[in-house]
């Protein structure tokens, strides 16, 4: 009896935006999830669907990667650049899964990651779309606490989530 080998798992490192490819494609990527999203919470203003390439590598972030065995990137974690003080709480500013790789464990992957790797024992706050049910699982299987729902803009509610 042959038992099927798993795919091998993506491999989780750093991005450096100021190479021009992988810019192209967490830029490409980026887009795709958020309109995906936009499609689930019904609202097309995400900030992030009219930013620029510029504008994206521009902003100070840090920024991890998932790579398929394949080498490409299938999705992205980046949250702003901490203080010094070790004990500060980050706040991530985006989690984005190539369409192509959803449903594989990408998102769980870079979070997980980045709690238990990159930002042990920190506080860490995020925000998505209050109906974005995917991602409100993901949030509260990884042990985040929903906050209060708030509304930025007339037509869109936000879910707060924190992991202390």
């Amino acid at each position: 009896m042959t038992h099927a080998t798993p795919p091998p798992a993506p491999l989780v490192r750093p991005l450096d935006l100021a190479d021009d490819a992988t810019a192209a494609a967490v830029y490409r990527i980026g887009r795709a999830a958020y309109a995906v999203e936009a499609e689930l919470i019904g609202f097309d203003g995400i900030p992030a669907l009219r930013e620029s390439l510029a504008e994206l590598r521009s902003r100070p972030l840090n920024w991890l990667g998932a790579l398929s065995p394949a080498g490409e990137v299938a999705g992205f974690l980046a949250w702003e650049a901490a203080p010094e003080a070790a004990a500060a709480a980050i706040s991530i500013d985006r989690l984005c899964v190539d369409p192509a790789f959803f449903r594989r464990g990408v998102g769980s992957l870079l979070l997980r990651h980045l709690l238990e790797e990159v930002v042990p024992g920190r506080a860490v706050g995020v925000t998505t779309g209050a109906v974005n049910a995917p991602a409100v699982t993901l949030y509260e299987r990884l042990g985040f606490l929903r906050g209060a729902d708030f509304s930025p803009v007339p037509g869109l509610v936000m879910a707060s989530f924190t992991r202390p």
